[in-house]
């Protein structure tokens, strides 16, 4: 009898634990998984991932081989089977097409789009864009080998004309080509017709039109906050980037 009292003891005691276990998951924190766009590659999130690592997230950030929208997809969507329960993902620029397509997976919880596209279904880049004022960007690209280079005049003057030199540098010798391709890729259905958004408006973007980031942030019904920025606002205005990315993180809604 003894024996049996302690053996009841211990399924118990393991129930138990499988039950905890099993409740973790929903208690953790969201893994947050970046999106570069063109022109960059994952380093660019180099103080946000820092500072979300030490404070306790799970933090991936795609190197997207910018040669389809369909390419980008699927390496978001590996960098998702990876993560550990729900996802928030954060789209910079083109990573908003990424991100509006791979965050229709039922892990992704939320979306934040930084300075980037958000479309809805059979947009293109140039149809999209056609809601707003063109930008000079296109006089600054560089056709080679099928891929879209941007020059250094275009990283000093409409991409990043608020970082300083050396920042300048790094960025134009870092970038990832774009395939020209891409510029005529169709969104499918877009996962911000279900799923929470958040959107911040670079206010002094020469490369997507502001106007026309308004323009989605609204029609997505995005959390908006507006920064007076370039393009590459996560370097230049690092701590705003992350407070919206933790706001999205830990929303409930």
């Amino acid at each position: 009898m003894r024996t049996l009292k302690i053996l009841s003891f211990f399924i118990l005691a393991l129930l138990g634990s499988a039950n905890i276990y099993a409740q973790a998951p929903s208690a953790a924190k969201p893994t947050i998984i970046f999106v570069h766009g063109v022109w960059a590659d994952g380093s660019g999130w180099t103080d946000q991932i820092s500072a979300l690592q030490a404070e306790g997230y799970n933090v991936l950030s795609v190197q997207n081989p910018l040669t389809s929208l369909a390419d980008d997809v699927a390496a978001t969507k590996r960098a998702i089977e990876q993560a550990p329960g729900n996802v928030i993902l954060v789209g910079h620029s083109w990573g908003g097409f990424v991100i509006t397509q791979a965050g229709n997976d039922p892990k992704v919880t939320a979306l934040v789009y930084i300075a980037a596209f958000a479309p809805d279904a059979g947009e293109t880049i140039p149809t999209l864009s056609a809601n707003a004022p063109a930008t000079t960007l296109s006089k600054y690209l560089v056709p080679t080998g099928g891929f879209l280079y941007l020059s250094k005049d275009g990283v000093k003057d409409v991409f990043a004309q608020d970082l300083n030199a050396k920042q300048q540098g790094l960025i134009f010798a870092t970038q990832k080509p774009a395939s020209q391709s891409i510029f005529g890729d169709k969104s499918e259905a877009p996962a911000w017709k279900q799923k929470p958004s958040w959107f911040i408006v670079t206010k002094n973007d020469r490369a997507i039109n502001p106007d026309l980031q308004r323009f989605m942030a609204k029609r997505i019904n995005a959390k908006t906050t507006e920064i007076e920025s370039s393009h590459v606002v996560m370097f230049s205005h690092p701590k705003e980037v992350l407070a919206v990315i933790e706001a999205a993180a830990t929303s409930k809604k």
